[in-house]
């Protein structure tokens, strides 16, 4: 018989000051106890940290005792629509580099980055220009390339990312086909670990499915993530 897990904490509102004119803003899932580990999750270009796929992850990870803030790129937090404009990507890098000290600083160890679509591909260059900054990425729907422009792979920096990495990708997603991802994902020293999603596209089916399904798409994603970075379970 399987041990209900413990009630979580609510989450809650997170905002820093930075410095440089950066301010970190986003909501906080904390575990049951002692987080074993953190998470700091972000967006990508057409969405905020309250889209329902980002939610359901942080709440399956916080279960799982993983700290888990969902933040707002700088972009969006100074324009609530519309996508970055592409000079605005290093400003966005400081912001992601910005929440991981910041959730180190509220006491949360082995701090891990994060994000869907953009942000994952800004997660994936930050990691890349600075190894040490965490041990581990998660890129949900990495975009590999523009719908319909296989030529222009977004993949310069593959060659140095070198901390373990967990790809999560839409069998129909028209941002890179499986077999376009697994070609790139070559290109990169530390090998990457690939988890397919079948039957959906960029949002990995996020849009059409019910609650339960997000729930059901989250979990699986937070198991797979546990399984890719080890670590001791939650003290309580």
């Amino acid at each position: 018989m399987s041990v209900p897990r413990p009630a979580l904490p609510a989450p809650v509102t997170f905002h820093e000051e930075a410095g440089e004119g950066l301010a970190v803003r986003g909501t906080l899932h904390a575990p049951a106890g002692t987080a074993s580990s953190g998470l700091v999750l972000t967006h990508g270009a057409g969405s905020t940290r309250d889209s329902p796929l980002l939610v359901a992850l942080a709440e399956a990870l916080a279960s799982r005792g993983v700290a888990v803030l969902r933040c707002d790129l700088p972009f969006r937090q100074t324009r609530p629509h519309g996508p970055p404009a592409p000079t605005g990507a290093p400003r966005d890098r400081a912001g992601l580099r910005a929440a991981v000290l910041a959730l180190r600083r509220a006491g949360v160890s082995a701090v891990c980055l994060g994000g869907h679509s953009y942000g994952g591909r800004q997660t994936s260059v930050l990691a890349a220009e600075d190894p040490s900054l965490v041990p581990a990425i998660l890129l949900l729907s990495y975009p590999l390339h523009p719908p319909g422009r296989p030529e222009n792979r977004r993949v310069a920096h593959f060659p140095e990312l070198r901390v373990p990495a967990l790809f999560v990708h839409g069998a129909d997603d028209p941002f890179g086909s499986v077999a376009e991802l697994q070609d790139a994902l070559r290109l990169v020293p530390t090998p990457p670990t690939l988890h397919v999603e079948p039957g959906v596209g960029h949002d990995l089916g996020a849009a059409r499915r019910a609650r339960g399904g997000v729930s059901d798409l989250a979990t699986r994603i937070a198991e797979r993530w546990l399984a890719v970075t080890p670590r001791p379970p939650a003290q309580t």
